[in-house]
């Protein structure tokens, strides 16, 4: 039984290929592609290494020890299954958060939403020290980013409306450096940053077919897509949509799950296809969204450094020819001390690429 389990581990080691991981552990944007080819590499060695000792080092001496204490085996296995109940009955009683939501006390403050999962904590400025820098995060009694507590945006005005998570609201930058700030204000117009930290593509478009009819005149709607997040998009712990736009509620799984899954985010065929075409339907519904209202619509794909072959057939896979979209390459250093987030350079390359799509009043394909 023990050289079984060592040939299998051996095989499953060689299996795992490259290819096939690409399929089941999606872009990171919190890891560099690198860093996560290295893990992957490391993980399927040892994988390998340990099939090796138990078919051919260790298989005698554990079918001595089976032989010689099987009692003493059927206790570890009843022990390390009541230590796993035990755990499932003490996580139980704590309250996991939704992973896009993990910290409840970071700036922005977020409250939580019956619809959208959650929405930031509105009419207050929240303060984050970020690379040596003091950012102030003021948010109006609408719940959108503006400069300062004195400031609100106003829905008669004509406004660019942003949507997104923490790259489009701008996560440690000052409102003048964010992507909302620097667009608005290179083609003249008032913006309204209706993004959310940790939101999935399919909260944001939520948020805003729930705000777009509070602007009288909005000249464009722009959302943010980016391949290293679309698998946000696939977490059923947070309340979501299903490709046909349904909306269903957060799911709880059992939470010694739930970890696991946080510590190794495998994602089947079916549940990466179901993310596809739940994407695709909500860029569609945007674009239709914003058209319905007499707003040019906007999606706008940054990426950091090269598009490897796995990002490149994802992306063309969700982002088709019926959705105006502009891609923005950016430097890899093009970011946060500390942080992978864009800096204020970065935040403005993307909002340049996007005053020019918008001057030119359609995006390019």
């Amino acid at each position: 039984m023990t050289a079984i389990v060592g040939v299998a581990l051996i095989a499953a080691a060689f299996a795992a290929t490259q290819p096939w991981l690409d399929q089941h552990f999606l872009p990171s944007f919190f890891l560099p592609r690198a860093w996560y080819v290295r893990i992957e590499t490391a993980v399927r060695a040892g994988i390998a290494f340990v099939g090796f000792l138990l078919a051919v080092v260790a298989r005698s001496r554990l079918a001595g020890v089976a032989a010689r204490a099987p009692r003493t085996i059927g206790r570890a296995a009843l022990a390390a299954a009541l230590a796993l109940a035990a755990g499932e009955v003490v996580l139980e009683r704590v309250h996991l958060r939704p992973t896009g939501w993990l910290v409840a006390d970071e700036e922005p403050q977020r409250r939580p939403d019956a619809r959208l999962g959650w929405g930031l904590a509105p009419a207050r400025t929240g303060r984050s020290i970020i690379g040596g820098r003091t950012i102030e995060y003021a948010i109006d009694a609408a719940g959108y980013r503006v400069r300062s507590d004195r400031d609100a945006v106003d829905p008669d005005r004509p406004t660019i409306v942003f949507a997104g998570e923490s790259v489009m609201f701008g996560e440690g930058l000052a409102w003048d450096e964010t992507i909302p700030a620097q667009a608005g204000a290179m083609l003249g117009i008032q913006p309204a940053n209706l993004a959310v930290h940790g939101y999935s593509t399919d909260q944001a478009y939520a948020r805003l077919a729930q705000e777009l009819p509070r602007f009288r005149r909005p000249t464009a709607v722009v959302l943010l897509f980016m391949t290293a997040l679309f698998g946000r998009n696939l977490d059923d712990d947070r309340p979501h949509l299903d490709p046909g736009l349904g909306w269903h509620p957060a799911e709880q799984s059992p939470r010694l799950m739930a970890l696991a899954a946080l510590l190794v985010p495998y994602r089947t065929t079916r549940t990466v296809e179901v993310g596809v075409r739940t994407t695709r339907a909500v860029l569609r519904a945007t674009v239709e969204l914003a058209r319905a209202r007499m707003a040019e619509p906007l999606v706008v794909i940054p990426h950091f450094g090269s598009e490897d072959d796995a990002e490149r057939l994802l992306r063309r896979r969700i982002v088709d020819e019926q959705v105006p979209y502009v891609r923005v390459g950016l430097d890899a250093d093009w970011r946060l001390q500390w942080d992978r987030h864009p800096n204020a350079h970065a935040a403005h390359e993307i909002a340049a690429a996007i005053a020019a799509q918008l001057r030119h009043g359609e995006a390019r394909r």
